[in-house]
């Protein structure tokens, strides 16, 4: 690969600042924790585990690795998620600081002291206990964006009851494998959940996930009363959440775990098409929330702090639930959609709140340039954004345009934009600007955090030298790894830590290039079958096999490509077992086949585009040639060799479905 160019022309006209007092304040002050790293790594770690977290039983060892990668970091102590979110905030003056700032779709607000945070999760952790769940049960919840939502999460790891997240917008199908999978004993649910003005169903979806089989080691659904509107009721079994919660005292004595204990499993989307418990600790997942806060948001006690993602997401996780609420912070936690009831929301919130740090997805920045363009009235010139002092992304590498435009027009040419790189499997920031250190380039995620051995190196796990592409590694384990895949240490091991690379590097599964002259990194997209749309991860083979179960479907094979509001966008090439269809006839299945993948999976899954042809293009041995359905997803003439393709004439077929 040749080297890039990640600015855009005017990009050096911004000349954004350096934030002052920041937490690591100065180039100066990086190199010297990167140097403390690598000097000796495990006193680092240490030292940072012992500074950012309240201890139960102090640790006396900081990594074990005679089981690599089953990696093991402060194994002899003990600690609880819940009582460093919680308790510690109390004993140090906290109690009446606002924690959370909830925003409802319809513009009700609600504001959470520490103290009454503390006294519900409390509450839901006694009811959950009364339920006869107990340390080591699996309870998933399937909430909408919620004060609830972060309390469940919170009141399970109070009783040391990992969780499994599920995204509201997942089908009954995709809640079932996952209730299955982790052998869940209970679900914490809502009635409905609304969005952008529309009640959509949560309970509905859950009976039917538990109506599939499989799942009968769940004995309580509690449900969250957020609309009122009619549900299904199985007695014993259903209860309401606020009736559980209203019999319990308001104080829990917290269930003290080891630091390797389970604090999580969060479903992500695989290769292969069954959706992978990517499971993590309560000792290092914490410690790296709470880090990274501090290193990346530099956040100050005064901050108001607003991540606009989902709790199904493990930006959620971190950047919602664990993260702020391990330092102190107060946050904004908001219901609904950008764009409702117009696309001025992010901005007028921002201003209402005075929102000082607010981090979002480029895909809702690209979507959110438009609606400015076409309307001042909603663009973010039109709003009083002055008090904010920070900007960051996450999801998908930001294009240097949206990049160059969040900066100008949101952060108003004054705020770092930091453009975070990190994954479902890493638990927090693993490359990212930093905004007291770091001279910005628009497009690149610029330098490792401290004590993250970032590499790039060729198929054989060499390093490639700066300004050749290659595949992004960690060289070193870090405390807020993934632990391994639920149930599955062995798709762990070949998953992330392949033979083929020496079985030492961790594979993140994305592309990547270094500046070379600045060391920069920009990352440069998925290396596996693995689509990244609108910061969300799905399984190409997820949907292969969704579609192939429609019956009219014969085969199906699944891509990406570039979109302008996604980042990525699902493009299906269908064979169906009837003729192929045309015109009118066309469309009427194309939609058909949405609604099925939107039903087995989500809406999120919907191929945005779905083309016809009478066979796949396959080699003589029977498979199928993705790099030529690729580039006819993205319009490209063909000038690949095919003669390796059995059968080159259907590739016509697919082009000319466009």
């Amino acid at each position: 690969m040749s080297t890039i160019d990640t600015a855009p022309p005017d990009s050096t006209a911004l000349q954004i600042p350096l934030a002052r007092n920041a937490s690591i304040d100065g180039m100066d002050a990086y190199r010297a924790l990167v140097t403390e790293a690598n000097q000796d790594y495990e006193a680092f770690w240490a030292r940072l585990a012992r500074e950012h977290l309240a201890w139960h039983r102090p640790f006396t060892k900081v990594l074990n690795d005679t089981d690599a990668p089953f990696y093991h970091w402060f194994e002899d102590g003990e600690l609880n998620a819940s009582y460093n979110c919680l308790d510690r905030n109390l004993i140090n003056g906290l109690a009446e600081k606002t924690a959370i700032v909830f925003e409802s779709d319809d513009g009700k607000l609600t504001h959470v002291t520490y103290q009454a945070l503390y006294h519900r999760v409390c509450r839901l952790a006694n009811a959950l206990r009364a339920r006869g769940v107990k340390k080591g049960d699996r309870v998933v919840i399937y909430m909408p964006m919620s004060v609830e939502g972060v309390v469940a999460m919170l009141a399970c790891a109070r009783i040391g009851a990992p969780h499994s997240v599920v995204f509201g917008g997942f089908s009954a199908k995709s809640l079932h494998e996952r209730i299955v999978d982790i052998g869940a004993c209970a679900v914490i649910t809502a009635d409905e959940q609304v969005r952008a003005g529309k009640t959509l169903p949560l309970k509905t979806i859950v009976d039917e996930a538990l109506a599939m089989g499989g799942a009968a080691g769940i004995k309580t659904v509690a449900i969250y009363r957020r609309t009122g509107g009619q549900i299904p009721w199985i007695n014993e079994r259903d209860k309401w959440l606020h009736e559980l919660e209203a019999a319990q005292p308001d104080t829990c004595e917290p269930e003290w775990v080891g630091a390797e204990h389970p604090l999580f499993v969060l479903y992500t989307s695989g290769s292969t098409g069954t959706p992978k418990g990517v499971q993590h600790s309560t000792g290092g997942y914490l410690l790296w929330a709470a880090a990274t806060m501090k290193w990346t948001f530099d956040i100050k006690p005064e901050d108001v702090f607003w991540c606009t993602a989902d709790i199904g997401w493990i930006t959620g996780h971190t950047y919602i639930c664990y993260g702020p609420t391990a330092v102190g912070a107060t946050q904004v936690i908001f219901e609904g959609v950008p764009t409702y009831p117009n696309a001025g929301r992010f901005w007028e919130m921002i201003q209402r709140h005075k929102v000082s740090i607010f981090y979002t997805a480029p895909t809702a920045i690209r979507s959110l340039i438009k609606s400015a363009d076409a309307n001042h009235a909603v663009h973010p010139d039109s709003f009083d954004l002055s008090s904010l002092r920070l900007l960051g992304t996450v999801g998908e590498p930001i294009n240097p345009s949206a990049w160059t435009w969040y900066a100008r027009h949101v952060g108003g040419g004054r705020c770092p934009v930091l453009d975070t790189f990190w994954q479902t499997e890493t638990g927090g920031h693993m490359i990212s600007p930093l905004p007291g250190v770091t001279p910005l380039v628009p497009g690149s995620c610029t330098l490792p955090m401290p004590g993250i051995d970032a590499a790039i190196v060729d198929e054989t796990g060499e390093e490639v030298p700066n300004g050749n592409g290659g595949v992004l590694v960690i060289r070193k384990p870090w405390p807020s790894m993934i632990r391994t895949i639920w149930g599955n240490p062995e798709r762990f091991r070949q998953g992330y830590f392949p033979g083929e690379l020496g079985g030492k590097l961790y594979l993140a599964g994305d592309g990547a290039i270094r500046d070379r002259d600045t060391g920069y990194f920009t990352i440069t997209g998925r290396i596996d079958d693995v689509l990244n749309v609108s910061g969300h991860r799905l399984g190409t083979m997820e949907i292969e096999s969704a579609l192939a179960a429609h019956p009219l479907v014969a085969e199906a094979a699944v891509v990406g490509r570039p979109d302008e509001t996604a980042g990525e966008a699902i493009v299906a090439f269908v064979v169906l077992k009837a003729e192929r269809p045309s015109g009118a006839d066309a469309k009427r299945v194309a939609d058909e086949l949405r609604a099925w993948v939107g039903k087995e999976i989500g809406p999120i899954a919907k191929p945005k585009d779905i083309r016809f042809g009478d066979a796949m293009p396959k080699t003589r041995s029977g498979k199928v040639v993705r790099r030529l359905l690729r580039s006819v997803a993205k319009g490209e003439v063909i000038s690949q060799d095919t003669s390796t393709v059995e059968n080159p004439a259907v590739i016509s077929q697919f082009a000319d479905a466009a």
